[in-house]
């Protein structure tokens, strides 16, 4: 499809907290062509250290939605409907759980041609309630962008269409990691996810515990913050580890992070295709991770990382030994991964998600932006 104007399109977040979710579709936003698209984005929130980035590039307009069980929730999505028409928008992306269940049928109220849902959960560990409120919000929409199959897969066997289902990989900024120095000692360990109990950071200190009888110099460092920081700081004191192990808390350069470290260890207990690991990769640092999700399409076990099974802390202590003990094999995963990561760029992301608007707006009865009641208005 020839687009002769850009054709308005908005974006509803839930917030711009530190989140895998938030960073791609900032991404998203910050680098779709502007002789294409006119952005304009919608949030529950402005807060989060992604706003600043957003705002950049797009105005965000703030609709106050603290639960979507409260009946002024009703209010906001007429306002939200209003903000779609208003701004005679041709496709409407919302990027997670919140923003599908309420954006997708108030954009469905407005007439908005195309709608975009995600889904970046792979076992979301949500109520009943959500997941039929998301059911309801998928139905609204024209088509439902999973990051990897096996997202995908969920989808399907929660009865979304195959049709109405198409796969986008989360993309990487490769020009920020720089690939990391020759690895001749394997010492300091990274993760990098928030501090929820599914990442299996708890995980990793079990093994942690083992790794350091062997390897007493070895050191630990958890990059992000969450939930659970209470309680892994008292399993360190509990394992003793106080030495070995770092909480870095968030930090925005994560890269430079990574290239003080030797190896980077993803335990998740459930996992989709998370960014971290294919920073990770993309710098040359050799990986090991769970046998989980979308980690078994990113990674080739023993070529570009090993996988382990999830929440088996003696298996990841043995791998990340293996590695301590033989860096030459640690840098020939390391050298793999980065070949393999190079293919996850942030431009095919980006060319992905326009085809799919484009060839939604090209379909059949959708061809109907712009619309005709909206142009009379202008």
């Amino acid at each position: 499809m020839t687009v002769a104007t850009p054709v308005p399109i908005g974006f509803l977040f839930s917030t711009f907290a530190p989140g895998g979710t938030e960073r791609q579709m900032t991404e998203l936003v910050r680098r779709l062509d502007p002789r294409r698209w006119q952005v304009h984005v919608a949030c529950f929130r402005a807060e989060g250290p992604w706003l600043d980035r957003v705002r950049d590039v797009a105005p965000v307009t703030e609709f106050d939605v603290r639960s979507l069980a409260s009946a002024r929730t009703l209010t906001q999505a007429r306002a939200f409907a209003r903000w779609c028409t208003e701004r005679n928008l041709g496709v409407l992306h919302t990027v997670d759980l919140p923003s599908n269940i309420f954006g997708q049928p108030a954009a469905a109220l407005a007439g908005v041609p195309v709608r975009i849902a995600n889904r970046r959960e792979v076992n979301p560990g949500r109520s009943i309630g959500e997941l039929i409120a998301q059911r309801i919000g998928y139905a609204c929409a024209h088509h439902v962008v999973a990051n990897c199959g096996a997202a995908a897969a969920r989808l399907r066997r929660e009865g979304v269409r195959s049709r109405k289902i198409s796969v986008v990989p989360n993309g990487v900024d490769l020009e920020a990691c720089v690939p990391r120095g020759p690895i001749s000692v394997v010492q300091r360990v990274a993760t990098v996810a928030n501090l929820r109990r599914e990442k299996g950071h708890d995980v990793l200190l079990q093994a942690a515990a083992i790794v350091v009888r062997d390897f007493p110099h070895a050191r630990f460092d958890l990059i992000g913050d969450g939930t659970e920081l209470a309680a892994l700081q008292a399993q360190v004191e509990a394992l003793r580890l106080g030495e070995a192990v770092s909480f870095l808390g968030h930090c925005e350069d994560v890269p430079a992070r990574l290239a003080a470290a030797d190896l980077f260890v993803h335990p998740s207990r459930s996992e989709a295709f998370p960014n971290a690991v294919l920073e990770a990769m993309a710098m040359g640092l050799p990986t090991v991770a769970s046998a989980v999700g979308g980690l078994l399409e990113v990674i080739e076990h023993g070529r570009t990382g090993t996988l382990v099974p999830p929440g088996d802390p003696a298996a990841l202590a043995r791998e990340i030994i293996r590695l301590m003990a033989d860096p030459g094999q640690a840098a020939r995963l390391g050298a793999a991964a980065r070949a393999h990561a190079l293919t996850f760029s942030f431009t095919r992301m980006v060319a992905a998600f326009e085809q799919i608007y484009l060839t939604k707006l090209a379909h059949g009865a959708l061809v109907k932006w712009p619309r005709q009641d909206a142009m009379a208005k202008s």
